[in-house]
């Protein structure tokens, strides 16, 4: 027997002082606030009314009763209306700073589907695991290698030139001796990426082909790395989905297969779980992850 719904008509008959009153003043056909009234009958062993074709009168044991049944009506309602609050209650996320406002708008709204209200809160690497450990985000989406990682993006590089029809290889960056007055391209990496597993195979990979120091810099912003990317023929080292919404032409590289790994962290462990709820797909879209190619894209590698 559910004893609420029960209660909620007991009380609404008894203030009501009949079936059919009763049973409109709580939305219920009439049959089943009968049938109800009566399973409370039964569970208590009294009767709570006294019926008689026009009305329902409370018995003793019905006025007795009646006060505690409506204080657990009220009970039931407010916790009704505790638990829409809390699923409205903003669910704030650390998440990487270059995740573009439309894909992280597309985040809330799927959230929101799901019952969940995220609050995104755009941080760098750092930022975001010092964040989840200190608490003051409920959960942050922190990088990680790829091999430990919940979601695997892939990063290349881009530029305003191509289409490409294949890899870049990092060693066709070093000039010949005709080009020694020539501006040396360089491959700007965002502070998304300077993370070890990133960063570190990058630099050795350019020490190892004795490429100039200065032509694999971690730049001070995304904005400031895709600024000399589109103002010249430097390299962007960023996912397919980042290349696409800049306009520009991305392509593996040759001698490296880097990638951002991504997994949830949180002070508390039901909030973490509370976000690994969600779909996969709905994280990974917004972090880039790899999806269906795009019908009619120029970029054979998106």
């Amino acid at each position: 027997m559910d004893v609420v719904a029960a209660c909620r008509a007991f009380v609404a008959v008894g203030g009501q002082g009949s079936f059919t009153a009763g049973a409109a003043a709580a939305e219920i056909p009439q049959s089943v606030a009968s049938r109800r009234i009566a399973a409370l009958e039964r569970h208590f062993g009294a009767r709570l009314f006294t019926r008689s074709a026009r009305s329902a009168t409370l018995t003793p044991f019905g006025r007795e009763m009646l006060p505690t049944a409506r204080r657990l009506v009220e009970l039931a309602e407010a916790m009704d209306h505790d638990a829409e609050r809390a699923k409205l209650r903003p669910f704030r996320v650390a998440v990487p700073a270059n995740c573009p406002a439309r894909l992280l708008a597309r985040l809330v709204a799927d959230g929101r589907r799901h019952g969940l209200t995220i609050d995104p809160h755009p941080a760098a690497p750092a930022e975001r695991a010092a964040l989840a450990r200190t608490q003051e985000v409920r959960a942050a989406l922190v990088a990680t290698p790829p091999e430990d990682a919940a979601w695997r993006i892939p990063l290349g590089v881009a530029d305003g030139a191509g289409p490409h029809a294949s890899a870049l290889y990092l060693a066709t960056l070093r000039p010949g001796r005709a080009d020694r007055d020539t501006r040396r391209r360089r491959v700007w990496i965002q502070p998304e990426d300077d993370v070890p597993h990133i960063r570190d195979p990058l630099t050795r990979l350019r020490d190892a082909l004795g490429l100039q120091p200065g032509q694999v810099v971690v730049a001070a912003s995304p904005v400031a790395a895709m600024a000399e990317v589109l103002d010249s023929a430097d390299l962007l080292l960023c996912a397919p989905g980042e290349a696409r919404e800049l306009g520009l032409h991305w392509r593996p590289i040759g001698e490296l297969d880097p990638a951002r790994g991504y997994d949830i962290a949180a002070g508390q462990r039901e909030d973490a779980g509370r976000l690994r709820e969600l779909p996969e797909e709905i994280i990974g879209r917004c972090l880039g992850a790899p999806g269906p190619a795009r019908e009619g894209g120029s970029d054979r590698w998106a």
